[in-house]
C-alpha cells in the first residue's frame, strides 16, 4: 500500500468534525494520510467551511511533504450563493468553493431522504435548482463565479446539480476564465452522458472518479458498477480525470483504505496502468491544487 500511495493527493475527503458521523475526523485523517505518504488531503463537509480543522491539523499534526486543505460548500447551511461567506472562506485559505450538495434539488430527489452524508439537524432543507425554465443561472450563483475568476488558486467543484444545471454552470464558469474545476461523480446522482463529461474535458474541466460511489468499493444504496469507470476512462483522455476517495462516512471507513482498493481495482478489473494512475491521482490533482 504505502508504494503505491506515497506521494498521492485526494482532493475529495469527508472529515469530522460534522454533523454527519465520519469515520475520521480532520487531525486523524492528517496522521493517515502522513503514515501513508500522502502528498495532500482536502476534506469537505456539507454543512460547515473546512478550512480552521485542515489548517489546525496542518499546523500540529502534519508534516512538510504532507499537507491538508479545506474549503466551503454552498448549501442551504451557509447561505446558498452567498458572496460574503465565500469571501472569508477564501481569506481563510479555502482551496475549493464547491455549489450546492445537500441542498440541491438533484440530490434530495435522487436520495429519497436516505443520504450517508446527511447530518443531525431539525430544519428540513429548501431544495435548490440554480438553472431557471429559460436555461439561466441563478443571478447570486453567477457572482460568485464572477468573484472566483479573480481568485485563480481555488478550484470550482460542480457538486450535485443535474447534468443541465453542471452542464450551464462550467459554461460561464469557463466563459469567465475559471480554469481550475473539478465535475463531482458525473457518473452518480447528477447521471450526466459519456458525451456530456467528454465535452466539459474539452472546455477544460476535471472529471471525477470517486471510489465513494463504486460497486463492492463502498457502501451505498445504488452503487455504480465499476464498468461505468471503464466507459468514463475511455471517453475521457486522461489527462483530464481525477481519482479520489470521497470517503469518511462512518459505514466505510478510513478514506486511505477506500482509496487503495479503488485503485487496484482499477489496475485489475479495468487494466488501468500504472501512468494512468500517476496522472489521475498526482499529476492532475497537484496542477488543481496549485502544488
Amino acid at each position: 500500500m504505502k508504494e503505491l500511495l506515497n506521494g498521492i493527493i485526494d482532493l475529495h475527503i469527508h472529515a469530522g468534525p460534522s454533523v454527519a458521523k465520519r469515520s475520521v475526523d480532520a487531525i486523524e485523517m492528517m496522521q493517515e494520510a502522513v503514515d501513508a505518504g500522502y502528498r495532500a488531503a482536502v476534506i469537505k463537509d456539507h454543512y460547515f467551511p473546512t478550512m480552521m480543522s485542515a489548517t489546525m491539523a496542518q499546523q500540529h499534526f502534519g508534516q512538510e511533504k504532507t499537507r491538508m486543505f479545506g474549503g466551503i460548500v454552498l448549501n442551504n447551511s451557509v447561505g446558498l450563493f452567498n458572496l460574503n461567506a465565500v469571501d472569508a472562506a477564501c481569506a481563510m485559505g479555502a482551496k475549493f468553493v464547491c455549489m450546492p450538495t445537500v441542498s440541491s434539488k438533484c440530490h434530495i430527489d435522487g436520495h429519497k431522504g436516505a443520504f450517508l452524508g446527511s447530518g443531525n439537524t431539525s430544519a428540513a432543507e429548501n431544495p435548490v435548482c440554480y438553472l431557471n425554465e429559460n436555461g439561466e443561472l441563478d443571478a447570486n450563483l453567477i457572482q460568485v463565479l464572477e468573484y472566483l475568476a479573480e481568485k485563480p488558486e481555488v478550484i470550482l467543484y460542480t457538486g450535485h446539480g443535474t447534468a443541465p444545471e453542471v452542464d450551464a454552470l462550467i459554461r460561464k464558469a469557463t466563459e469567465l476564465g475559471i480554469q481550475r474545476i473539478l465535475v463531482n461523480h458525473p457518473h452518480f446522482l447528477v447521471h450526466a452522458t459519456y458525451e456530456q463529461m467528454a465535452s466539459w474535458a474539452k472546455l477544460g474541466a476535471f472529471i471525477e472518479l470517486n471510489a465513494g460511489v463504486v460497486k463492492d468499493i463502498a457502501t451505498l444504496s445504488e452503487p455504480v458498477d465499476i464498468s461505468v469507470v471503464g466507459k468514463m476512462i475511455e471517453a475521457v483522455p486522461t489527462d483530464r480525470l481525477v481519482v479520489d476517495s470521497d470517503f469518511g462516512q462512518k459505514v466505510n471507513g478510513s478514506p486511505v483504505d477506500g482509496l487503495y482498493r479503488f485503485i487496484c481495482a482499477l489496475m485489475k478489473d479495468l487494466h488501468v496502468t500504472q501512468e494512468q494512475i500517476t496522472a489521475m491521482t498526482k499529476t492532475n490533482p497537484a496542477w488543481l491544487l496549485g502544488l
